[in-house]
């Protein structure tokens, strides 16, 4: 299929679209559209590849969706867009849940995109990923013979994982107020931040203003704020020790999203890794498996350019340097 191939990375908040030019190579021309200027995904391809791209009619693209895909079919789950990519008039299209582009740049990414957040070294076996942006997503990456195969899923709708009393003075806050089923991704995500700060300022029986979650991780000096990304890091422990058990992933555990790469240290400093081994029965299994933080810039693109390329040439040996 002729070069250059589109790639996509398209959330509930921000549509971010690359091009692969040479296949080895990670994707260039990178830009970021808001999703709210464009009515829909046919209007964000052509606005890219206009204004980005110079024009250019891509032969082949694979997208990355943050929502379920069927065949050809997209919807996303935090916002209005949805359709058929046959209306894109590419002539060969690729379609994958976002956090499945996401695993499937696992293989791809190199040291300096990484952070450690404990465990051993991440190994070949089933690896998980997950996190945190508009939504909460969650995907698995496969070894098989043939190199590896991403696993999607939808694991940001379970319910929330609750562990300590804390955590249920949340859970019951957010049922007061009208929430009757919580799931992870209603204080797992960015819009969850804020959720989880109103919910703690009535568990503490506080006045605080609804505060989105840039403001809330930029106020180290307030208290509320600071409780806030505290729990989130010890409810996203928890949830990453659960899907991990649910995985096997014993090949490591990595989390993305738009959230985490704007408060490392604080992951780092958080009770994130002692709550990700807290299970009474299985704790050696878990502390077995390396937690990951992953900081490269747009990696779903380099992982929808990886499968591309595997379902173009049936290989997936392919290095993204």
């Amino acid at each position: 299929m002729n070069l250059p191939w589109l790639v996509a990375d398209i959330g509930g908040t921000n549509a971010r679209f690359g091009l692969v030019t040479e296949i080895g190579v990670r994707p260039g021309a990178v830009a970021v559209l808001a999703g709210r200027d464009h009515d829909g995904l046919p209007e964000a391809v052509a606005a890219y590849l206009a204004d980005h791209a110079g024009g250019v009619q891509p032969g082949a693209a694979c997208l990355a969706i943050a929502g379920p895909v069927e065949g050809d079919r997209y919807r996303l789950t935090n916002a209005g867009w949805s359709g058929s990519v046959r209306d894109l008039g590419i002539p060969h299209v690729e379609l994958l849940n976002d956090f499945e582009a996401l695993a499937a740049s696992l293989p791809h990414l190199a040291a300096g995109d990484l952070v450690p957040l404990g465990g051993p070294e991440p190994s070949r076996g089933v690896k998980a990923v997950l996190g945190p942006g508009t939504g909460l997503g969650v995907a698995g990456l496969v070894p098989t013979a043939a190199g590896w195969t991403p696993l999607p899923g939808e694991g940001g709708h379970v319910t929330v994982p609750v562990l300590d009393e804390r955590d249920r003075e949340v859970v019951r806050a957010l049922h007061a107020g009208g929430l009757e089923h919580v799931v992870a991704e209603h204080l797992l995500s960015g819009p969850g931040l804020t959720r989880l700060h109103r919910a703690l300022a009535a568990v503490r029986g506080v006045d605080a203003p609804s505060l989105p979650a840039a403001e809330i991780v930029a106020r180290l000096d307030d208290t509320l704020c600071a409780e806030t990304v505290e729990v989130f890091c010890g409810l996203l422990g928890t949830f990453a020790g659960n899907v991990a058990l649910t995985m096997g992933a014993r090949g490591g555990v990595y989390l993305g999203g738009g959230v985490l790469p704007r408060i490392v240290d604080r992951v780092l400093a958080s009770d994130f890794r002692r709550r990700f081994e807290a299970t009474p029965t299985l704790g050696d299994y878990l502390s077995a498996i390396a937690t990951t933080l992953i900081v490269a810039p747009q990696p779903a693109l380099t992982g929808a350019a990886a499968w591309l390329a595997q379902c173009l040439a049936g290989t997936s040996d392919l290095e993204y340097a």
